[in-house]
């Protein structure tokens, strides 16, 4: 018998609670699946697409309701001889529109035609943009995921504007940008924001009762019948909409559950088997974020964590920079100005390692953020331990390490 055998106790098809699973039917969605219909409808009557903008956190299913919906426009529109195609275009490694044209150019071109990432003129990447698009004919819709990483936002204006340029003639060109940023709308110029922005759609989080119904309909496929109890969907639900209202992470729980189930040669998945998987994963979280830090974030986040731990957070960025400094002096490293280490704080809220809160005092006030620890002290001792053997240990710092041995 070989070291590795099939599990056929407990997971029947894992892969299902993962995030690119596209499942069949949208649970927890129905008024945004209605409101996104209604915005997609003129493509099945042959019109101008709209172009829609979808926002919300990570995980609140907006990825998934477009290619569920799009799905359905495709053979919907194959039923009513509409000319339909659709492209998809993930935005996290794009930040101009140079770069993003490029990507959709090749997107239309076979292997042996893609082109370089750079090298051309702008005007000629844009012709040879208009040709593919041109070329493909009758209703294209284009999808930008995390549009919010495109820095320049000339081709979000560019495109829906093309008819009307005269830059197309056989196509109608719809896009549909998503976005994680509630704010990104807001520093789009004018122009882009009355042509992306014709139609508006915000996921807002999940809450407990919706992400049990997701919970359920991915376990059912994803288990053997009897092996997850209500109660766990339950409680992995309740965690998911107390962190972040977050779909995936509830579905990251359920599987690391699972997984410890297996590891532990158990009959079902039990309540004890989530609780120790929120561990491993709030453990495997920030050691990951810690880990991807640069020195001067570590050394912004054990400042962060000395303020935490004296009990004087939530915090301007102005007072950590006096501790900051402090802890540079330690390390013997020289600091970085104010400027740059709220950029590191910024970073730290981004990841979720802390949470940045803005205050306005009006006139005499002014606006500001105050900064407070998002995360386990132990587990960020535990990631930070090079950080703290070269710059010491505080009081307050010694006594949570001799709590916890």
């Amino acid at each position: 018998m070989g070291i590795f055998q099939p599990d056929t106790e407990i997971f029947r098809q894992r892969d299902v609670l993962r995030e690119d699973y596209q499942p069949r039917e949208i649970v927890g969605r129905d008024e945004e699946l209605q409101r996104y219909i209604s915005a997609l409808q003129p493509v099945i009557n042959g019109d101008q697409p709209a172009n829609i903008f979808l926002y919300g956190k990570a995980g609140v299913g907006k990825t998934a309701c477009t290619r569920y919906l799009l799905g359905e426009l495709e053979s919907d529109a194959a039923e009513y001889d509409v000319e339909l195609t659709t492209v998809q275009l993930n935005c996290e490694d794009l930040n101009t529109s140079y770069q993003v044209a490029i990507q959709l150019i090749n997107k239309f071109r076979s292997q042996d035609e893609q082109l370089k990432p750079t090298g051309y003129p702008q005007w000629q990447v844009n012709e040879w943009l208009w040709d593919e698009l041109d070329g493909v004919g009758g209703t294209i819709i284009i999808v930008f995921d995390e549009v919010d990483h495109i820095e320049d936002d000339s081709i979000l204006y560019q495109i829906p504007r093309a008819r009307a340029n005269d830059n197309l003639e056989e196509s109608k060109v719809g896009i549909i940008g998503i976005s994680n940023d509630f704010k990104y709308r807001e520093g789009l110029s004018s122009k882009v924001q009355s042509s992306l922005c014709e139609k508006e759609l915000q996921f807002p989080a999940y809450n407990a009762n919706e992400l049990r119904a997701i919970l359920r309909q991915r376990a059912e496929i994803a288990f053997y019948d009897s092996i997850v109890p209500r109660e766990v969907i339950a409680k992995c639900a309740a965690f998911g909409a107390k962190d972040a209202g977050d779909a995936r992470q509830s579905l990251d729980l359920l599987m690391e559950a699972g997984d410890i189930a297996v590891q532990q040669d158990a009959e079902r998945v039990t309540e004890v088997h989530v609780d120790e998987a929120r561990k491993a994963l709030e453990r495997s979280r920030i050691v990951d974020g810690v880990t991807g830090l640069t020195q001067q974030g570590h050394l912004v986040l054990y400042a962060l964590l000395m303020l935490h731990e004296e009990r004087k957070t939530p915090i301007r960025a102005r007072d950590i920079q006096d501790r900051y400094e402090l802890v540079c002096d330690r390390a013997a490293i020289d600091p970085l100005v104010p400027r740059r280490m709220r950029d590191h704080l910024g970073e730290l809220a981004m990841l979720g390692i802390a949470s940045r809160i803005e205050r306005n005092k009006g006139e005499a006030g002014g606006r500001y953020y105050e900064y407070s620890l998002d995360t386990n002290s132990d587990l960020l001792l535990e990631a930070l331990e090079e950080t703290v053997d070269m710059v010491g240990v505080t009081e307050a710092i010694q006594k949570r390490i001799d709590q916890t041995g």
